[in-house]
């Protein structure tokens, strides 16, 4: 068996790391750009931009996830410990798929001028603001849950590296 995540695993795991550093930045550094400057529109633009990428990272990992082994802990770890971790993984997974899909959406639907990574992107014929913006309160609603699930990982991450002395962190490292 082997002892670390794939190669491409590993790349997709770190990548995401970053476009969320880059999602989350932008969007609470917004407030620091006027309203309706090219500032503030470079900050959306990179925001919507960042979002879609970390949504074809996920699905990306997700069919990883699905084609390679995972490589085991030793030494191995309580049967509770793994459940907490594949529950935690399933939510991680989970939100950060969703949340991309449901701001995209909101963007589509409102039927207003919006761009990914500087194109302009297509709009409803028929906009929906009323479904636009309960995407985009559920988007607000849940994004906040990233902080906390990013915190956990990273404190497992921690317990396991520093306490639990196996090897859960390198697994993933390069």
């Amino acid at each position: 068996m082997r002892e670390k995540y794939a190669r491409s695993q590993i790349f997709f795991h770190w990548l995401t790391v970053l476009l969320l550093i880059v999602a989350y930045a932008t969007i609470e550094l917004r407030g620091l750009a006027e309203k309706g400057s090219w500032q503030r529109n470079a900050v959306i633009i990179t925001h919507f931009s960042a979002g879609f990428c970390v949504m074809i990272t996920m699905v990306a990992r997700l069919y990883l996830r699905a084609r390679k082994i995972t490589p085991s802990i030793t030494p191995p770890v309580a049967r509770w410990q793994t459940g907490i971790s594949h529950l935690v993984h399933t939510v991680l997974y989970a939100l950060f798929t969703v949340l991309p899909v449901l701001g995209l959406t909101s963007r589509y639907l409102r039927g207003k001028e919006w761009s990914l990574f500087g194109l302009n992107m297509p709009v409803a014929a028929t906009p929906d603001p009323a479904t636009a913006s309960m995407l985009i309160n559920l988007h607000e609603t849940l994004a906040p849950l990233g902080y906390w699930l990013i915190g956990l990982h990273a404190l497992a991450a921690i317990f396991h590296h520093c306490f639990l002395r196996d090897n859960t962190v390198c697994r993933m490292l390069p």
